[in-house]
């Protein structure tokens, strides 16, 4: 195990993790302002509906899979009857399905940002190196379902699954896991940790406000007095 590795899959995770979250709190005290999607609607409508609503269920679908994925312990799932290599067969499936449905979605929304003079003329640098960011994460992700189909016995996922779970841990031993992972899988997860590291300082922040508009529902009405 390389010096590399070791600080790839050791230590970066928790300094993607710290200035996600730290970052986050940072950005919402300090610059509310600029805490915003800065939706594009009002300058053309268009496939802008389609692609936001595939993109959206794509990727957060996508990201809670992963999650739920990787932090369950084989135990858990072994308990209810599903078998390591019926998890992985889930896992390739349904990862493909959700993958491409944010796929054309990002691509939409791409095409809009990149290609629409009027909107390309708001477009920051930021956004594009975001955007295309993500692309090329979810492409690795897509391209690895290939090297899965290679292992159906699904002793890759549950070493990446010790990975993540010895992390969330705190045990040290982590990077040790995944030495003999395939490459392709480490740098999707370290294109995928970067994009911790690139979200408080991106538009993505909104998904904070995504969660957090869920508190509405139980907020007491708001009382309007009459002149």
């Amino acid at each position: 195990m390389t010096n590399l590795h070791q600080f790839l899959f050791g230590i970066y995770p928790y300094i993607a993790l710290t200035v996600f979250l730290l970052g986050s709190l940072v950005r919402f005290e300090r610059e509310q302002y600029t805490w915003r999607s800065e939706s594009t609607q009002l300058l053309k409508r268009g496939n802008l509906r389609i692609g936001s609503i595939c993109f959206h269920i794509g990727i957060l679908s996508l990201f809670a899979t992963h999650m739920v994925g990787l932090l369950t312990p084989t135990e858990v799932y072994h308990s209810f009857g599903l078998t390591t290599a019926a998890k992985q067969m889930m896992a390739i499936i349904g990862g493909a399905g959700l993958g491409l449905l944010c796929l054309l979605g990002l691509l939409i929304l791409l095409h809009r940002r990149f290609a629409e003079p009027r909107i390309a003329a708001v477009t920051s640098f930021g956004d594009k190196l975001v955007m295309l960011w993500i692309l090329a994460t979810l492409l690795l992700g897509l391209t690895s379902i290939f090297t899965s189909v290679g292992h159906l016995d699904g002793h890759v996922m549950v070493q990446l699954g010790y990975w993540a779970q010895h992390i969330i841990t705190f045990k040290g031993d982590a990077a040790s896991i995944i030495v003999n992972v395939p490459w392709i899988y480490r740098v999707h997860m370290v294109m995928g940790m970067t994009l911790f590291v690139i979200f408080p300082f991106s538009r993505l922040v909104h998904v904070w406000s995504g969660f957090g508009s869920a508190s509405y529902v139980t907020r007491a009405w708001q009382l309007v007095r009459p002149r």
